[in-house]
């Protein structure tokens, strides 16, 4: 063996540091993927960044130092990272005769709960069948305050997620703001008696302008949560089943699941607590190369090789 050390120039006591290291990182690794396994019984979609987050105490406790490269590593070797999907069914009908209202928060942010709820529908297919998913968020603490599942998308379902919202408001702190619901211009928010129940309570109306999902991007980005982190594996199940697991799916969200845009705090405590939020989500898109800059700089270096090159030419 040491021979072998000796033609690459090794210590024999350097080989087996090396070893015993390996042995520890994969002993290090294999607990780390234990522990997201017991995360993602609860949690079954929770991306990279959140579970390097939840994980920050059990690797201080482990003695485990791991960059978040290496852990995204960890996740890509093991088949972990989570893919999106694309949506399919479209739930908003907003060509209709009922009165539409303008867009109040264009340039709104809240600074406390219940200042702005933001609602929308988003759907699930079991089977062969449709059902139908309204949710009401408050917009600061991404808290999902009322919601409500049915087989159809008629009003009378949607105003459910609605009254359920108030009943947890009678009994909240109250924002010095005057709450403002927000949604998209569907039939359901403008039908007269979810109207007048958001009037009755001195709720302001605030409707998005276009099919633009930025208008309503909060609503929006709970949908793709709630169906793709929890609800994708529901198969075979009736509808009794699939409100349980709802019911199941809305309290780990809100009590359990840190989101990037909240300071990686769960939604529950942003909610019921005044604190300061700093948003942590970042749009990591790839810069856009202008090739007509990238040309002319290749073509000055081109021409400085060759200026070089005469010069030395030359001087020789």
């Amino acid at each position: 063996m040491s021979a072998i050390c000796g033609w690459f120039g090794l210590s024999r006591h350097a080989h087996y540091k090396y070893i015993h290291q390996e042995e520890a990182d994969f002993i290090d690794e294999q607990a780390i993927l234990l522990a997201i396994k017991e995360i993602r019984k609860i949690h079954k979609k929770m991306g990279g960044r959140k579970l390097y987050k939840e994980l920050q105490s059990f690797f201080k406790n482990s003695s485990i130092k791991i960059g978040r490269d290496v852990f995204f590593n960890l996740l890509y070797r093991n088949n972990l990272l989570i893919q999106s999907k694309k949506r399919h069914q479209i739930t908003t009908m907003s060509k209709h005769w009922l009165l539409k209202y303008p867009n109040l928060i264009k340039d709104f942010t809240p600074t406390d709960s219940n200042q702005l709820w933001v609602s929308d529908i988003t759907y699930i297919k079991i089977g062969d069948r449709f059902y139908y998913i309204s949710f009401i968020t408050d917009a600061y603490s991404h808290k999902i305050v009322g919601y409500h599942v049915a087989d159809n998308l008629h009003s009378c379902e949607t105003i459910k997620a609605l009254k359920m919202a108030l009943r947890e408001l009678s009994g909240s702190f109250q924002s010095h703001f005057q709450l403002t619901h927000h949604s998209d211009r569907g039939v359901q928010y403008c039908e007269k008696n979810y109207v007048k129940l958001l009037q009755s309570n001195g709720i302001r109306i605030s409707m998005t302008q276009t099919g633009d999902p930025r208008e309503n991007a909060i609503a929006e980005r709970v949908n793709g949560i709630i169906k793709t982190e929890y609800l994708f594996d529901c198969k075979n199940i009736n509808f009794q089943e699939l409100k349980k697991q709802l019911s199941k799916a809305v309290q780990n969200y809100n009590t359990t699941r840190p989101h990037l845009s909240i300071g990686n705090h769960y939604p529950n405590f942003v909610h019921e607590n005044k604190i300061e939020i700093q948003s942590l989500w970042k749009n990591y898109k790839p810069k856009k190369t202008n090739f007509a800059n990238l040309f002319q700089d290749t073509m000055e270096n081109v021409n400085l090789f060759q200026d070089t090159n005469k010069n030395l030419s030359q001087i020789m």
